[in-house]
């Protein structure tokens, strides 16, 4: 934001071209161009990814995160024995991380409230 105005700011009172401009203030001439028509910056996109390795088996490990709810908490799965269970099982190779952020997602989805003690 602030560089928007410092763009349109050495625009205004210095009379720099795109290229001065985008050269002094270290940014691409498309930057300086958007600056110029809108005080605002555009809003980022989000990238739209899909999950291609693990998406068939989602409801799988869903499943385990389920039926951990009813064992006790010492033997209930963490994500590095879910992703060994992938590799073993179900022989898939995916990066450990990927399942890591898969079972963030479903431990939140999944009801606390049926959890047994």
């Amino acid at each position: 934001m602030e560089q928007f105005e410092g763009i349109r700011r050495d625009h205004r009172d210095e009379g720099l071209s795109i290229r001065a401009l985008a050269i002094k203030h270290k940014v691409h001439r498309r930057a300086v161009r958007q600056a110029l028509a809108d005080a605002t910056p555009p809003p980022r996109k989000a990238p739209v990814r899909v999950a291609p390795l693990l998406g068939p088996h989602v409801a799988t490990v869903r499943g385990w995160l389920v039926a951990d709810l009813a064992a006790p908490r010492k033997q209930r799965h963490t994500a590095r024995r879910i992703w060994q269970r992938l590799l073993e099982e179900e022989g898939v190779t995916v990066a450990e991380s990927s399942v890591r952020a898969l079972v963030a997602q479903l431990k939140e989805d999944v009801p606390r409230s049926v959890e047994l003690r």
